[in-house]
């Protein structure tokens, strides 16, 4: 499993559109698989699981991004996970590794577009 967080400043809206729209076109097997909106008060939060196809490792892997805002002040949380094909200990990550990376990317991309930390 490998896992990124990063708090930035900027619009809710427009940064989760920007991360699904890279993500989704990121790769060609990549696909939302299903998503969560929640709003308590001011803060809200967006959860939304992706899958696509580790070429590499010849299997399936997850993203799970989980994106929190109160006004300007946002926070993101992505886990990949699967990929590996054995039973009882983890190897081959290279798939869900790519696929944060991806995510990675997008946010900070996003980061010097919004010039926020």
């Amino acid at each position: 499993m490998a896992k990124y967080e990063r708090q930035l400043r900027g619009n809710f809206d427009t940064l989760l559109n920007h991360l699904h729209q890279e993500i989704t076109r990121g790769s060609i097997s990549a696909s939302y698989e299903d998503g969560s909106d929640f709003a308590m008060g001011p803060t809200r939060i967006a959860v939304r699981v992706y899958e696509r196809y580790s070429w590499f490792g010849g299997n399936r892997v997850s993203l799970n991004l989980t994106v929190m805002g109160e006004g300007n002040l946002l926070y993101v949380s992505a886990i990949a996970s699967g990929g590996s094909q054995a039973i009882f200990f983890k190897i081959n990550t290279f798939g869900e590794e790519a696929f944060l990376d991806k995510c990675i990317g997008s946010v900070e991309r996003y980061i010097k577009q919004a010039g926020s930390y």
